[in-house]
């Protein structure tokens, strides 16, 4: 992708020093007003033990994050492979495949947004080229597809929001955000991939220890498979992220200092 030709012309790195003032050192006279002003007008509502009964209260009368539809609202679904699955066994199965779809249609569009953050610096020795990244957002839509088919396969919907996958969207939301703000970087919005990526092996783990024990050895191969896949990305994100805050602190992989390379933006 051709760059505007005043791109970066005004950027300058983060960790670079500016004029941060978010801290109180910066503002002694600011701060000590701050402090002075809230001991004198700010009055607490509520005590801390209030506030955790209020909570409390909250927590115990609220209604759960969404519910699950009933695997088997099609005629004919009962000859599926969910008829091996009873009860709950066939509900917590499919929610946490509906958790797996979500976090990996969240992954395809993260890799997305850093393929334009990509396109958008200038990046140095360690870190990924453009091809490697579209390899790991094409796998990520491989296995949103793959979790679709098998969501089909039980005889359910691929499109239902399912609790967990309710809440697997909101946790990476934040993620999201970070690599879709104009004014992050490359390396920080890799940074995001690496979290996302510590928690999608875990998940796929888990996925797959769980189909094994449900009889459903097939689908567990496909899932181990899917998870060997993300291990590979997440060793290659951990390998970017690190050759990049090892540049912009000026050392190389021998540990003696330099002040040449500074990868990825």
């Amino acid at each position: 992708m051709k760059k505007p030709k005043d791109q970066g012309k005004n950027q300058k790195d983060p960790t670079d020093l500016g004029t941060n003032r978010t801290g109180v050192a910066t503002s002694p006279v600011g701060s000590a007003k701050a402090v002075e002003y809230a001991a004198k007008f700010v009055v607490l509502n509520a005590e801390p033990s209030a506030l955790d009964d209020l909570r409390l209260g909250y927590s115990s009368e609220a209604e759960p994050v969404g519910s699950m539809a009933p695997p088997l609202t099609v005629k004919g679904m009962a000859k599926t492979a969910i008829e091996a699955l009873k009860g709950n066994k066939a509900s917590v199965f499919l929610d946490l495949l509906g958790e797996r779809l979500a976090f990996e249609r969240t992954g395809t569009r993260m890799y997305e947004s850093i393929l334009i953050k990509f396109d958008a610096s200038e990046p140095g020795p360690g870190g990924p080229t453009r091809a490697e990244l579209e390899e790991i957002r094409n796998d990520e839509l491989s296995h949103f597809l793959m979790l679709s088919e098998a969501i089909k396969e039980l005889g359910a919907d691929p499109t239902m929001m399912t609790p967990s996958a309710d809440t697997a969207f909101v946790a990476s939301s934040g993620i999201i955000k970070l690599v879709q703000d104009s004014r992050t970087t490359l390396t920080q919005a890799l940074k995001g991939a690496l979290s996302a990526e510590l928690t999608d092996g875990d998940g796929w783990l888990l996925l797959s220890d769980l189909a094994e024990q449900l009889g459903q050895e097939e689908l567990a191969t496909r899932f181990r498979a899917a998870m060997a896949t993300e291990e590979r990305h997440l060793a290659s994100v951990r390998t970017w992220v690190t050759a990049a805050v090892e540049g912009q602190a000026g050392v190389d992989t021998t540990g003696s200092e330099t002040t040449e390379t500074r990868p990825l933006g």
